[in-house]
């Protein structure tokens, strides 16, 4: 978790060094909106936050409220092992899914069509919340590295459209001002890349998105 001087500093090393991300708008940066589905008691938000070493969360996600496509994504995590799986899938048929219909899986032959098909009706998954923020990103080719930084976490619960422009029922889920910076890569992360990093001087820490915004949805509702 960054404060807002620290993200400065931050922001000041990485565009000396890094690539930025080519979705980034002219602001510096782009919408990041999901949709979360749980069962009925929550199982995949409990799991979650008591640590459950195998689990699993299934989202739709969107870029922007005009896109024409949409991720359906599944991501599976053991310990620190992280799998994630995608569909895209058509604007409508999303819509459909968002407002708890999900017959139009069965139109797409891919099999993790029928597989999340098959969850979600046996386990009854049901639209949940939603997440937004705004993110800006940082890349490099070398061990597919990417520096994320989400700030502006807002939620509420399902309004059946993923596509909305403006909706007062989105509430603020952290301090505004503060930024959850987020690390990927594979094998292993470059030298000075890691100096910059620690330069943050923060402690590694475990932080979903959506459980803390799950947490702040069932608190009011």
């Amino acid at each position: 978790m960054l404060t807002g001087t620290q993200r400065l500093r931050f922001e000041s090393q990485l565009d000396a060094l890094l690539h930025q991300d080519p979705h980034n708008g002219a602001d510096g940066n782009y919408l990041v909106r999901s949709l979360y589905f749980d069962t009925p008691g929550n199982r995949d938000f409990q799991e979650k936050a008591d640590g459950v070493e195998l689990r699993k969360k299934l989202r739709l996600r969107i870029y922007s409220t005009e896109a024409a496509t949409v991720l359906l994504e599944m991501k599976q995590k053991q310990g620190n092992n992280q799998f994630k799986r995608s569909l895209l899938m058509k604007r409508e048929d999303a819509e459909q899914l968002a407002e708890g219909n999900f017959a139009p899986l069965l139109d797409y032959k891919e099999d993790f069509a029928a597989e999340c098909y098959a969850l979600i009706n046996r386990d009854l998954y049901l639209p949940g919340t939603i997440v937004e923020y705004q993110r800006k990103a940082y890349v490099l080719p070398e061990n597919d590295i990417r520096i994320t930084l989400d700030s502006q976490i807002r939620a509420a619960e399902c309004c059946g459209s993923l596509f909305f422009e403006r909706s007062p029922g989105l509430y603020p889920v952290m301090d505004p001002w503060k930024t959850i910076l987020e690390v990927k890569y594979n094998h292993f992360l470059l030298s000075y890349v890691r100096d910059i990093i620690r330069s943050c001087n923060q402690s590694e820490l475990s932080l979903s998105k959506y459980c803390m915004a799950r947490k702040l949805t069932l608190t009011l509702n």
